[in-house]
């Protein structure tokens, strides 16, 4: 069997190349892709893996950038949230995948397999908070978990309390809860000392990525 030829996508250079690394035992199997920014995209991918990472709700324009750039065979969306309607939104935009990060490596590939093979692949919620090994996240070696990475993430791009909880849809109360884990893990107090410390520990995404995908 030919190698599958898998696109990571996300802004975030950090957690491409975790993915990478995780996916690179299984390099007999795929063949992965990261796409360079500053370079012309030619090829077309068998799959374009969309890891939404401070991109929660998983339902803005990148997934139908993806879809419709042509250079995409099937789009699958790598996210650790299984709202219902996250899940549901994606399936309707066109997603061919929708999988959980608590999989193993092995079980990602087997997914990926399944996805390139035509099938509709949706991974049962995970049943705790877990994230495969390997993969790697800004912040992650200050201690904050992916989540509260993301929700720092979404914090030094602007967003408010009631955007995060609206985009996670997790409640109010719970997203203050993480914020000020995030805020005792970095050593801040302010959302503005947040920000000045997410700026300079890489969490600005570089959009570059996505908007290689449109054309620009």
């Amino acid at each position: 069997m030919s190698r599958i030829a898998v696109a990571l996508i996300d802004d975030y250079d950090v957690v491409v190349v975790g993915l990478a690394q995780l996916l690179e035992p299984y390099r007999e199997h795929i063949d992965v892709i990261e796409i360079d920014a500053n370079e012309p995209l030619r090829d077309t991918v068998d799959i374009a893996l969309y890891d939404s990472f401070a991109q929660p709700e998983a339902d803005h324009d990148d997934i139908d950038v993806l879809i419709d750039s042509g250079h995409a065979k099937r789009v699958v969306v790598y996210t650790w949230n299984f709202h219902p309607e996250l899940v549901a939104h994606a399936q309707r935009k066109g997603a061919h995948g929708y999988l959980s990060k608590a999989l193993t490596a092995r079980e990602l590939v087997a997914a990926l397999q399944a996805v390139h093979a035509g099938e509709i692949v949706v991974s049962p919620p995970p049943s705790r908070a877990a994230t495969a090994p390997g993969l790697d996240w800004p912040g992650r070696r200050e201690g904050l978990t992916e989540r509260e990475a993301e929700i720092l993430a979404l914090i030094t791009q602007g967003t408010s309390n009631a955007d995060i909880a609206a985009v996670t849809h997790r409640s109010p109360n719970t997203i203050k809860s993480q914020i000020r884990a995030v805020y005792r893990k970095i050593g801040t107090t302010s959302r503005s000392q947040a920000v000045l410390w997410g700026v300079h520990h890489g969490f600005t995404p570089d959009h570059d990525r996505i908007e290689h995908w449109r054309g620009n």
